[in-house]
C-alpha cells in the first residue's frame, strides 16, 4: 500500500492522475507536488475526500489553490503536522483560521508569499496549533508584532521562524518572542532578512535565546557591527549572516590596481 509520493516538477502529471491516485491509495500520508502549479482546488478535493490519513502535504507554487480548497483539507485531514503553502498566493485568513480549528497537530507550517495573510489569522494558528515548532512567514508582507506576541504566547516548542521581508515587524515584536518560552529553550533559527525597522534593540532582546544557532541579518540597515559583537559576547558560538554595503574604497596609491575589493563584509 502506497504512503509516501512525491511528484514535485513532475511535468506529465495531470489532474487526472491524482484523481486516480487519490480514489486507489487511500493511505496515503505524505504528499509532496513542489512547483505543480496545475494543482487546483479539484485535485485538493480528491484528496480531502479519499486519503483522510494525511500527515504531510507540499503545495509550494499551486498558485490556483483558493480557500475552499484548504478549508475541505484541514476538515477532512485532521491529522496533518506538515503543511507547505508558500507561493499559493490566493490564500486569505480563512484558510487559518480552519487550520487552527481543525488541525491542532500542525508541527511545520510553509507559508512563504502568502500575501494576504494577516495578524488575524496567525493569531488563531497560535491560539490552537501549541505543537508548531517551524514556521516560514517569509513575505506575509501583511503581519506585525501582534503576529509575534501571538506566537510568542501560544507556541512554546517554536525552534525555527523565517520572518524575512515582513517590513512591519519591530524590535517590539522581537522582544516579545525573546521573552517567550521558546526563547530560553528552543529557539534555534531566526531570519530576518529585510526588515528594515530591525535594530541593535531587538539583538539585545535576543541575548537569553541560549540555543540560538543562525540569526539571518542581510539587508537589515540599521543593524550595526558594535550590536553583533555585543550578541556574539552572550551567545559565542552564534552565526550570524548579515551585510553591509561597502563604503567608497580609498584611492589606489602609486597608481596600483587593487586585484579585490575588501570593502565588502559578510558576517
Amino acid at each position: 500500500m502506497l504512503n509516501h509520493i512525491n511528484i514535485s516538477w513532475c511535468d506529465s502529471v495531470t489532474e487526472r492522475g491524482i484523481e486516480k491516485l487519490a480514489h486507489g491509495c487511500t493511505k496515503l500520508r505524505t504528499f509532496i507536488a513542489k512547483g505543480r502549479s496545475f494543482i487546483d482546488n479539484e485535485c485538493v478535493v480528491h484528496l480531502a475526500n479519499y486519503c483522510p490519513n494525511l500527515e504531510a502535504v507540499n503545495f509550494n507554487g499551486a498558485v490556483a489553490l483558493t480557500d475552499e480548497s484548504i478549508q475541505k483539507l484541514a476538515q477532512s485531514c485532521t491529522t496533518l503536522r506538515y503543511l507547505c503553502l508558500s507561493g499559493c498566493v490566493n490564500l486569505t485568513d480563512t484558510s487559518l483560521l480552519t487550520l487552527a480549528q481543525h488541525c491542532t497537530r500542525l508541527s511545520t507550517f510553509e507559508a512563504a508569499s502568502c500575501s494576504q495573510f494577516t495578524d488575524n489569522g496567525f493569531q488563531a494558528l497560535a491560539r490552537n496549533c501549541h505543537y508548531l515548532e517551524k514556521m516560514d512567514l517569509e513575505d506575509c508582507v501583511l503581519i506585525t508584532d501582534t503576529t509575534l506576541s501571538h506566537l510568542a504566547v501560544g507556541c512554546p516548542r517554536l525552534e525555527q521562524l523565517t520572518l524575512s521581508h515582513c517590513e512591519l515587524i519591530t524590535d517590539d515584536g522581537i522582544r516579545q518572542l525573546g521573552m517567550a518560552p521558546c526563547a530560553a529553550e528552543h529557539l534555534t533559527i531566526l531570519e530576518l532578512d529585510n526588515c528594515p525597522l530591525i535594530t541593535d534593540a531587538s539583538l539585545e532582546h535576543l541575548v537569553s535565546c541560549h540555543n540560538l544557532q543562525r540569526i539571518e541579518l542581510y539587508d537589515c540597515q540599521v543593524i550595526t557591527r558594535a550590536g553583533i559583537r555585543r550578541l556574539r559576547n552572550h551567545l559565542p558560538n552564534i552565526r550570524v549572516h548579515a551585510y553591509f554595503a561597502p563604503m567608497t574604497p580609498p584611492p589606489p596609491v602609486g597608481g596600483s590596481r587593487q586585484r579585490y575589493c575588501r570593502c565588502c563584509i559578510i558576517l
